[in-house]
């Protein structure tokens, strides 16, 4: 996969304020003053009930609570011509308090709804009920987002760091901590083993990735070989997996042909896992894109040439310094019984020679 460029847009548009987050034990009174206080001020609410079963028979409790709120209802199971319709009345302001289920974590932008209270908020994942919450202060005016759960002492540990996350986070541009949080709360994925992997920091990047390329190519010759017949008979032609590449010439791609880090790296690792047939293509296109190749550049693409070699001969390692060529080869190759005669091995190294110059 590679590693990915990361940008953060914490800037949060002109005059928006960041919505008030409360997390409350479920409490007729506290929905009763919430939707209140909304309606007083002129604004709407949402009224987030994940259960369609008896759902209008929440909206009847919200409506004996506040007898003067004009109620709507819309989820997934409604018809999609009375759904269209229900979100269009409450758009226009025709509802109050729209009773709804998750439908609404996307795709709505209400200005005048500014409060939203999520029944059951435990039952929801870290990122929907930020998403959710998202659905109100969409204007300058302020928002805010009421959790309702059961008693905590009846929580799971993990729903209830969700939910505290949550109303920790509620300043604009928070998204990425909450992602954060998110990720610290459920694991980064157990990629290999029985215990968590990944400890990019300890290692650095690129051990990190050695290390997991190892483990998988382990997995393909053992578990998964059937299905990755085609690869590994490819590499069984190699005598040997990796030929090293020693020399004094300068080969890298410098500060002055790409003068960005980050375009630098991105060739590089591109280089590293380039195919033979992709190599000319790759040469073309750094000339399109940056102009003629200077010589540090071309002698870098060599090198990536003799090292295909290397590993089709069987050279373990290729020592290019002070103009004279030497290899290490495998002994396993020198004692096999199909040993090339003396003119058939120096034939064998003409495609190097001509490579190395």
């Amino acid at each position: 996969m590679g590693a990915r460029d990361l940008s953060i847009i914490s800037t949060p548009p002109p005059n928006r304020q960041p919505v008030t987050t409360e997390l409350h034990t479920y409490d007729e009174s506290i929905i009763r003053d919430a939707v209140s206080t909304e309606l007083r001020r002129g604004g709407q609410v949402f009224f987030v009930h994940n259960r369609v079963s008896d759902i209008e028979q929440v909206a009847n409790t919200i409506f004996k609570l506040v007898p003067d709120a004009r109620m709507g209802i819309a989820h997934g199971q409604m018809d999609g011509d009375k759904l269209e319709k229900a979100m269009i009345k409450f758009i226009d302001g025709e509802y109050d308090v729209l009773v709804s289920t998750n439908i609404i974590e996307s795709g709505l932008d209400i200005p005048n709804a500014n409060t939203i209270m999520i029944n059951q908020a435990h039952m929801f994942g870290l990122s929907d009920l930020h998403q959710m919450r998202g659905r109100v202060g969409r204007s300058n005016k302020k928002a805010f987002c009421y959790l309702l759960t059961p008693p905590s002492s009846v929580l799971s540990s993990d729903s209830r760091k969700r939910l505290a996350a949550l109303e920790e986070f509620s300043e604009l541009g928070d998204g990425f901590k909450v992602a954060m949080r998110d990720l610290d709360i459920r694991g980064a994925g157990n990629l290999l083993g029985a215990e968590q992997s990944g400890f990019i920091t300890d290692l650095g990047f690129d051990t990190y990735h050695k290390i997991l390329d190892d483990a998988i190519q382990e997995l393909k010759e053992t578990d998964f070989k059937e299905l990755f017949a085609e690869e590994l008979s490819e590499k069984a032609k190699l005598i040997v997996p990796d030929c090293i590449i020693e020399t004094d010439l300068e080969i890298l791609i410098p500060e002055t042909y790409i003068n960005n880090t980050s375009e630098r790296l991105q060739l590089y690792a591109t280089l590293i896992i380039l195919k033979t047939k992709k190599l000319l293509d790759f040469k073309d296109s750094l000339k399109d894109r940056f102009g003629e190749l200077p010589d540090p550049v071309e002698q870098l693409i060599n090198s990536v040439r003799l090292r295909w070699m290397g590993e089709e001969l069987g050279f373990e390692k290729i020592s290019l310094k002070n103009e004279s060529l030497a290899v290490i080869l495998l002994l396993a190759m020198m004692n096999t019984s199909n040993q090339k005669s003396s003119e058939g091995f120096y034939r064998s190294f003409k495609p190097i020679l001509s490579v190395a110059g």
